[in-house]
């Protein structure tokens, strides 16, 4: 879950110690997407995994983020095909097979919030669809990959967006991205998909920021429904969307919300982490 652009960041700056703490939130939103995961099945309401999501959390000794948070009903959002994010969870919402599902999930700990977001196939999809979830999921990595200390704070938005370009014909969604997390789930500064390298603050260690590319297999084109909240492709086509909650450290991106840390995408992509 992500807010709108905001004028005069003011990036808040977390100790070592902080960042062990928010590591905790990110653990526990990790691994409730973990669950979610493997309870996505055809014949399954967005509402049953918005309980399982819930209890997970408060079992876990955590508090949902967005349940509340200016009015949201739900623990996580839940975005079905062309919904591209912040779908509500309803009990007439029933995944069918070869849908895709976007799940959206944030936690606080002690305090300090992690937010992450999945998007999982229903049963087998086709392969457009199969190779929309990796350019996105992959768009996210090269763009947590570019968030090391004394880069730009574009450079990460850079990175998306030239992955995405790369990758073929795809809408990368405007008016929503990324933004700085720690003591508050949305907090300066916002992170488009999308932009020119070598712009905005320079990043320093204890910065900690979620990054989430959303992505349209159609234009990049949408429209909020009439509940305030599910945003959709106008154009009806398919969307994917993928987060993670990443610390800038000396030694490259720390990324709170992956179970490893990012270890197993870094080396991958042959970056720092």
């Amino acid at each position: 879950m992500w807010g709108r652009r905001r004028r005069g960041p003011v990036i808040q700056i977390k100790s070592p110690e902080q960042i062990e703490a928010m590591r905790a939130a990110g653990l526990l939103v990790g691994r409730t997407l973990e669950v979610l995961r493997e309870a996505v099945k055809p014949g399954i309401t967005t509402a049953d995994l918005d309980a399982i999501a819930e209890d997970h959390i408060r079992s876990h000794g955590g508090i949902p983020s967005f349940k509340g948070y200016h009015g949201f009903p739900a623990t996580i959002c839940a975005s079905v095909n062309e919904e591209v994010v912040h779908g509500i969870p309803r009990p007439d919402k029933v995944l069918a097979e070869g849908d895709i599902i976007s799940i959206d999930c944030g936690a606080i700990v002690d305090g300090w919030h992690g937010d992450a977001a999945i998007t999982v196939p229903v049963g087998e999809i086709d392969a457009e669809r199969r190779r929309l979830l990796e350019v996105t999921e992959t768009a996210l990595w090269h763009g947590l990959a570019a968030g090391v200390a004394g880069a730009r704070l574009s450079d990460i938005s850079h990175a998306i967006e030239s992955y995405i370009r790369s990758q073929g014909r795809y809408g990368i969604v405007e008016g929503y991205g990324g933004h700085g997390i720690g003591t508050q789930m949305h907090m300066d500064p916002m992170i488009p998909n999308h932009g020119e390298p070598g712009r905005g603050p320079v990043l320093r260690p204890g910065m900690c920021f979620a990054v989430e590319p959303m992505v349209n297999l159609g234009t990049k084109r949408t429209r909020e429904l009439a509940d305030g909240w599910t945003v959709v492709t106008t154009d009806g086509r398919h969307s994917a969307h993928f987060e993670h909650t990443f610390a800038v450290t000396p030694d490259g991106p720390r990324v709170l919300t992956a179970l490893d840390e990012g270890r197993e995408w870094f080396a991958r992509l042959g970056a720092r982490g």
